[in-house]
């Protein structure tokens, strides 16, 4: 039977879902439904993903990536080690652990997938993360908004919730406004807005920033080599997200790092200050809901539900916020980690025709305007970006222009396309070009049809047409600038495979010497010498493969783990 699973590929965690009768996440090899999107190399040069990953940040910095969602669609390479990886790559790899999860769940091989994406994700951002799906060996039927998907797992869990519905999406990394109607398990998207860099990574980076000050203590580089740089950056970043959490049910968090020379930096976080600290990037949330809700021309006592999404939103503080700004207590039915994932496996099960969701209709909208380039007008320079598909534009479209060439006697004009909202192509993204023959005629007589087909994956195809012989050209734009072309892609999807990644049966061993390799970091003195003594212990049982021996040394170092845990700030 044909198979395909939903992923939520996320900047800080990632789920993995599947349709069968009904939503089902499904769990990693540690029995969680989150994946930590964390990336490392390990001594044995194969690929370490998820929790173990993510112990490995503040122990191994320099062979450790995460945040990588936010360069996607860029040339921008991140560094494991010696080896430099894209973002699309390093996704890639969390995905090949997800399919690997959904596998060993099922029993049978997942080929296909839906992935969601931030709905304000550029063309080359999406494609991007369809080509993380390939190099992990899917095929990616869809690209999916996050917010649509929060909105179709609400209009499942909720049947009764009809009217216009406003989607708050605060992740990890990015966050996203989608308005849609909802009718009778009809759910139209009629706007949307956002912000891509924009997530609960920046509230930690505020409150780290605020430390630092407070402690009266150098801010530490994340790209600085050594434990005063990377290494006490992941550290400090690790013991802030643990603060602002404990804010969630407490009104004081003590920040507390250790430093280098041995050293304890302190400062007392209150509730107060934390608000202060992020008021500018409450702010930034602001713009794109009073964006979404202008572009909808619906107003906020208008909206029958607000619903949030992404793990952000459990902060008390984005809570509060988004309270006032619709005068409404939102929907909180289903849990905010796990609510595009849901909507993820039902768009699977539409893709897979189930009969449960037989009358669910979809719509989406194009999340930025796309145009062309013209002059101002005859004998002018050109630079001027005309639209020919409007932002919130309902997808699939098809828009037509006619322009004329910028001269008389022209023999060929170029169309160049471009993705932005600015007045001047020059502060857009050129998306691609082409060249149109003319046979030469004077301007007025040289009329030139330009057509632009967007689909609901993202792909946009542009022809140009001259009226007075029927000369044409076209353009399929699947991918950015910045993109691998057919053959990389190819060469890279080889060079990816020769990489293992670690046995998913080993995960539990392995997250637990990655938890130990961390307090080691830490520690210092005999606690240290007891935690080398543990570490070694356990990783000789795991080198004789004995089950007895292993269980016996991971007990032991589970317990001086905890001892070591008890001695340090």
């Amino acid at each position: 039977m044909r198979v395909i699973i939903g992923i939520d590929l996320g900047t800080t965690n990632s789920l993995v879902s599947v349709w069968r009768d009904g939503v089902e996440l499904i769990p990693n090899a540690l029995g969680e439904v989150l994946t930590p999107s964390v990336v490392s190399l390990d001594r044995t040069g194969e690929i370490v993903v998820g929790a173990a990953a993510r112990e490995r940040l503040s122990s191994h910095p320099e062979l450790t990536a995460a945040a990588f969602k936010r360069h996607m669609g860029s040339a921008r390479q991140i560094a494991l080690g010696t080896r430099r990886f894209r973002a699309e790559e390093l996704s890639s790899f969390v995905i090949r652990a997800l399919r690997s999860d959904a596998e060993a769940f099922l029993g049978t091989q997942v080929e296909e997938a839906v992935i969601t994406v931030p709905a304000y994700f550029s063309d080359a951002q999406r494609r991007a993360t369809r080509q993380a799906g390939e190099l992990a060996g899917l095929r990616v039927d869809r690209v999916l908004n996050e917010p649509t998907a929060a909105a179709l797992s609400y209009g499942l869990a909720e049947p009764d919730m009809n009217g216009p519905v406003l989607v708050f999406d605060l992740g990890g990394g990015t966050f996203d406004v989608s308005v849609l109607e909802m009718n009778d398990g009809i759910m139209e998207v009629r706007a949307t807005a956002g912000d891509n860099f924009l997530g609960g990574e920046d509230f930690d980076d505020a409150v780290a920033t605020w430390f630092a000050q407070a402690a009266g203590i150098p801010l530490p580089d994340p790209l600085e080599p050594g434990p005063a740089g990377e290494g006490l950056a992941a550290r400090l970043r690790r013991t802030v997200e643990a603060a602002r959490r404990r804010l969630s049910t407490a009104a004081e968090a003590e920040v507390i790092l250790q430093l280098p020379d041995g050293g304890t930096a302190r400062a007392m976080l209150t509730t107060e200050e934390f608000a202060r600290i992020c008021e500018p990037l409450l702010e930034r949330l602001r713009r794109p809901v009073a964006r979404a809700l202008a572009d909808s021309r619906i107003r906020p006592d208008a909206l029958s539900h607000v619903v949030l999404a992404g793990g952000a939103t459990r902060m008390p503080l984005v809570r509060r916020e988004a309270a006032r700004l619709f005068g409404r207590l939102s929907l909180q039915r289903l849990n905010p980690d796990e609510v595009v994932a849901r909507g993820a496996a039902v768009q699977a099960g539409l893709k897979m025709r189930a009969v449960a969701l037989i009358d669910v209709v979809l719509t989406d909208v194009a999340p930025y305007t796309l145009g062309i380039e013209v002059s101002e007008g005859p004998g002018k320079a050109p630079g001027r970006m005309l639209p020919v598909i409007e932002r919130n534009t309902v997808i699939p479209a098809s828009r037509v222009r006619e322009v004329a060439p910028a001269a008389d006697f022209q023999r060929a004009v170029t169309v160049r396309v471009f993705q932005g909202e600015a007045r001047l192509v020059r502060d857009n993204i050129l998306l691609g070009e082409f060249d149109l023959p003319l046979a030469p005629r004077r301007r007025a007589e040289q009329g030139i049809d330009v057509r632009f087909t967007y689909d609901v994956n993202g792909i946009l195809e542009v022809s140009a047409r001259a009226e007075a012989d029927g000369a044409s050209n076209r353009i399929v734009i699947h991918n950015g600038p910045d993109a691998f072309s057919s053959q990389q892609a190819e060469e890279r999807l080889a060079a990816l495979a020769a990489l293992k990644l670690h046995p998913r049966e080993a995960a539990p061993n392995r997250l637990l010497l990655a938890r130990a390799e961390r307090l080691f970091a830490q520690a210092l003195g005999r606690t240290r010498a007891g935690m080398g003594d543990a570490i070694g212990a356990f990783e000789a049982a795991l080198a004789g493969q004995d089950p007895a021996a292993i269980t016996a040394a991971a007990t032991r170092l589970a317990d001086t783990m905890r001892t070591a845990e008890g001695e340090m700030p």
